[in-house]
């Protein structure tokens, strides 16, 4: 290799350097650098409200930075649009991919483009022709003519980073890309990755689930606080060093230490529902914690779903105290003592135009209203709110803050408080932990702790398995059919051996 060519291989892609961003009372960025190479896949990590948004904003010019400056491909940018960012290959990919679902994946590769014949009319063959044709090129395997809707979440994020390419990018940012998919689809979109690496395109991986940093990155940079704590060789590194990088002090594993209750709080016989689940039989006791887990479509998201009223839960029995259970929507189900945190918490969990307070009461305002007045006791809501921020530890400036500005640990939090408020006697948890950072999780498994000491019966619905040992009992769901397993419940649902030992 002679000197010109190894001196353009070390040439970074991308090279943020001192960038600093400022919002009111809020420094997000104080002297960041980032700096990327071609054919690396290099981890972005922090806690939530470490600064890694913040940076990515920044490259993509959604937000103009405060002082530093941006190299990309030789030229430097003191600030840059979000034209301009994708003008020198910078694309994002974020954890939901937003696609044209209705149209076919060559629809959405050609879009604005689509080859037309001598009458002006769309060439459907030609369109067909050449979208296959670029993904071949990528060695992306997609049937052209399916709609984008049918697509596993796994395809449609191999879908939107080949039409990031094909838009001559050369730096690629995917934000948590692998959220709730099977190992299967995990391993199948690492090996489109590795595949484009070998080609020489770059990425920035931000994901909350450390171990796949160190399975799929080459290097990554750490995050605190708005800060930068350093660029590291992740070979260098083991999961203890990069958790207390990224926290700043040692995280102990968190294990439950309550012991169950006597009585069953929440008991499920003969439950079906065709095409999503069959003879379903569980109970969880007074303060008992049951987790369940398995591959999408295994009928665990539905069985949450439904014993909250959200969809139908199909024929069998179900009890609550030992009385029959016959709620049919989400009212009836709060009624009946069963409290549901969804696993889309900023669609379905909060209100994120709206303060603290009223996100945490506003399933409980009947409990705070004045009978005669009909208004609500100010006093009584602003007490109980600051009951629950400092019982779960949700830091926020005030009650009033507007809660999507909290953390993602911290909105969390306040759903959680929102749920405790109605004092269920049956918690579905539906992936609590997702999307939030090491110690976020820890809090998260405290406030579940707690809220079992309390008596409260929890059932945790999650894809996080590795997380769920030792916090819980889990159940596996294979085929909607749940069976109690050790550990090797890891090989059973990621995608090992289908009959491992029960």
């Amino acid at each position: 290799m002679d000197a010109q060519t190894e001196t353009l291989i070390k040439m970074p892609t991308l090279h943020m350097q001192g960038i600093r961003k400022g919002f009111p009372g809020v420094q997000a960025l104080l002297d960041v650098n980032l700096e990327i190479y071609p054919g690396e896949i290099h981890g972005l990590v922090g806690k939530n409200g470490a600064g890694k948004s913040t940076l990515v904003r920044v490259l993509m010019g959604l937000h103009e930075p405060d002082s530093g400056k941006i190299e990309i491909g030789g030229r430097t940018y003191t600030s840059i649009t979000s034209d301009e960012a994708l003008l020198a290959g910078i694309a994002y990919v974020p954890q939901h991919v937003e696609m044209m679902d209705s149209l076919s994946v060559a629809e959405n590769i050609l879009a604005g483009d689509l080859p037309k014949g001598k009458l002006g009319l769309v060439s459907w063959k030609a369109v067909y022709q050449e979208a296959s044709d670029r993904l071949n090129k990528l060695g992306l395997d997609l049937n052209v003519k399916a709609r984008v809707e049918g697509l596993s979440v796994a395809e449609q994020a191999m879908l939107a980073i080949a039409k990031a390419l094909f838009g001559n990018a050369r730096l690629i940012i995917l934000d948590e890309p692998t959220a709730a998919l099977p190992r299967a689809d995990i391993n199948r979109l690492f090996g489109f990755i590795r595949s484009l690496k070998e080609k020489g395109v770059s990425f920035i991986y931000i994901s909350h689930h450390l171990e796949e940093v160190f399975e799929i990155c080459d290097r990554v940079t750490v995050l605190r606080d708005g800060r930068l704590v350093g660029a590291y060789e992740v070979t260098g590194l083991d999961m203890v060093q990069l958790t207390h990088l990224i926290v700043g002090e040692n995280v102990e594993e968190y294990t439950r230490t309550v012991a169950a209750g006597d009585g069953k709080v929440l008991e499920v016989r003969g439950l079906t529902r065709r095409g999503h689940y069959e003879n379903i039989n569980l109970s969880v006791a007074k303060g008992e914690v049951i987790g369940i887990s398995g591959l999408q479509g295994s009928g665990a998201e539905s069985l949450g779903k439904g014993l909250f009223g959200l969809e139908c839960w199909g024929i069998g029995e179900v009890k609550i105290n030992g009385k029959p259970f016959t709620a049919k929507d989400p009212r009836q189900a709060f009624e009946q003592g069963i409290a549901y945190l969804p696993q889309d918490r900023y669609r379905f969990g909060l209100i994120g135009l709206r303060p603290v307070r009223e996100n945490v009461t506003y399933t409980v305002l009947d409990r705070l209203t004045m009978t005669i007045l009909r208004l609500v006791n100010m006093a009584r809501e602003r007490k109980l709110v600051a009951e629950y921020i400092e019982s779960l530890g949700i830091v926020t400036p005030s009650q009033d803050q507007m809660t999507r500005l909290l953390s993602g640990g911290n909105q969390q939090k306040v759903v959680f408080a929102k749920l405790a408020a109605t004092k269920p006697l049956v918690l579905l948890l539906h992936e609590p932990t997702q999307g939030i950072d090491v110690r976020a999780k820890q809090d998260i498994y405290r406030i579940i702790d707690d809220l079992s000491k309390q008596g409260v019966a929890i059932l945790i619905i999650s894809s996080e398995v590795r997380e769920l040992i030792g916090v819980c009992l889990i159940l596996e769901f294979r085929k909607g059919d749940p069976a109690t397993t050790p550990h090797n419940i890891l090989q059973a649902i990621e995608g090992g051996n289908e009959h491992a030992n029960q």
